[in-house]
């Protein structure tokens, strides 16, 4: 399976923006899909996530109230808004087929992209 994000932009503090990712390929054993991010010199953070049936979402405490996560066929959307500096990472999206566990741990997910670039100025 493969994962292909997209939308990632600079933008001013306060602004918004829509990253896409998109699945394909063996799309029906997905369980869970997840946006995680890393700023430079830090470790990955987990964002937001969603059960690929049932649509239940969780989030990072950060971005509460400020990210919304959806899914529309086999795209999952990271819908940012009220961005700011400390938001700006690279951001990758991310698949498990397996729905034991916490969704909030990188390492249990199966499929990683490549990232998107998000940076947000001051």
């Amino acid at each position: 399976m493969q994962l292909v994000e997209s939308g990632g932009a600079l933008v001013e503090t306060g602004g918004s923006l829509r990253l896409s990712c998109a699945a394909s390929g063996r799309t029906f054993g997905i369980s869970i899909m997840a946006w995680f991010r890393q700023a430079s010199g830090k470790e990955r953070e987990f964002v937001a996530a969603i059960t690929w049936r049932g649509g239940t979402t969780t989030y990072a405490d950060p971005v509460k109230g400020r990210f919304t996560i959806s899914r529309a066929m086999s795209t999952v959307y990271l819908q940012m808004t009220s961005l700011k500096p400390e938001d700006t990472a690279v951001y990758s999206c991310a698949a498990r087929n397996n729905l034991m566990g916490t969704v909030r741990t990188g390492r249990d997910y199966d499929y990683w992209g490549q990232g998107t670039q998000v940076t947000v100025s001051t």
